[in-house]
């Protein structure tokens, strides 16, 4: 009788483990989604004050590390195929295309922090144009955000 209490609990506790993960709506879904984006867009933005000499490039390397893993991550939060925020229906609609630029912009930043550890700063901002070439794909697949 005491182990098939102890099973009841354990079965308990498992299926209220799930239930966070079953109830996640559309809403934090989309949430996350963008925290994702917001993260990579800060994180462009902090590297284009270092390229114009607004700010020291001391922390060229801790930015380029943090986009690159962001990049790793960001694919998957679109990967429940839950509609809205600023991405346009494309995403999904064009899966196999979406899917490819983001494993490409994966990629290419990963390269591109590796080079700096590797070689130095400049060497992992030789190819900052090409690997954060963010606008091509909003272009394609992100609703155009309102003029305020």
């Amino acid at each position: 009788m005491r182990s098939s209490s102890k099973l009841r609990c354990v079965a308990a506790l498992a299926l209220l483990a799930l239930l966070p993960a079953a109830h996640a709506d559309d809403k934090d879904v989309i949430d996350y989604r963008q925290h994702i984006m917001n993260t990579l867009n800060e994180q462009a933005a902090a590297l284009g004050q270092i390229l114009s000499a607004s700010v020291p490039d001391d922390n060229v390397i801790a930015h380029l590390d943090a986009i690159a893993l962001t990049a790793s991550t960001a694919l998957k939060a679109f990967m429940s195929k839950v509609p809205g925020g600023e991405a346009k229906p494309d995403v999904w609609a064009n899966w196999a295309d979406f899917s490819k630029r983001m494993n490409d912009f994966a990629r290419m930043t990963a390269e591109m922090a590796k080079t700096a550890h590797e070689h130095g700063k400049d060497a992992g901002l030789a190819n900052v144009v090409d690997a954060l070439s963010c606008k091509s794909c909003h272009d394609t697949y992100r609703k155009e955000k309102p003029k305020q």
